[in-house]
């Protein structure tokens, strides 16, 4: 498989070993920032309208889409194959025409931002919602569609995700110190978009 030179894609800031491989389709690098060891599949579609800060230490799995408005993928975070990340979507209540082919004016669109927390993984072809946190060390079980924030360390799945029990946190957390200390790197700090919405 063939990776992308990231050093020509024009990215607001990429950090070091970060793989994108050739068929994954990137759509608005200027307002994309991504950390350090990151692996970005085939068939993964971001388009980013608004700021992505994609973190350390990621896995983004194939044929996931990161679209519709601002999203943060922290350090240690993963994207299993066919996630979907809406952070933006139409009104379809009534309060505007629905699609991208009418003029602006005619439309309602709500733009908003997913947050994915450190540690967490988001299982094979869940939806994220927009306006949704996922805490910390969240696990979520494949189909699941997030439409509501959920709590740190906890095994979320179902249609809507719910929680099913505790995740157990003290091994993952004295793992990270372990690599940390091994293989230093500066963690990923997006301006201004981790105090709106965590």
């Amino acid at each position: 498989m063939s990776c992308l030179d990231v050093s020509r894609m024009g990215f607001k800031h990429v950090g070091e070993n970060v793989r994108i491989y050739a068929g994954a389709r990137i759509i608005g690098c200027e307002h994309i920032h991504i950390g350090s060891n990151v692996i970005i599949d085939d068939f993964v579609l971001i388009y980013a309208n608004a700021p992505v800060y994609i973190g350390s230490y990621v896995h983004i799995a194939s044929y996931t889409s990161i679209s519709g408005g601002e999203a943060l993928l922290e350090d240690f975070s993963t994207l299993s194959s066919g996630v979907r990340i809406i952070a933006g979507t139409d009104d379809f209540l009534g309060a505007g025409m629905a699609n991208s082919t009418i003029p602006a004016p005619y439309r309602k669109v709500h733009r908003s931002f997913v947050h994915v927390g450190r540690h967490a993984i988001v299982g094979a072809n869940c939806s994220v919602l927009p306006g949704v946190h996922i805490g910390e060390g969240a696990a979520v079980g494949a189909s699941s569609m997030v439409g509501k924030s959920l709590a740190p360390w906890g095994v979320y799945a179902g249609v809507p995700a719910r929680w099913l029990k505790a995740r157990e946190s003290e091994t993952i957390l004295r793992l990270e110190r372990e690599l940390i200390a091994e293989r230093p790197f500066e963690p990923l700090r997006p301006p201004r978009f981790t105090d709106r919405c965590c």
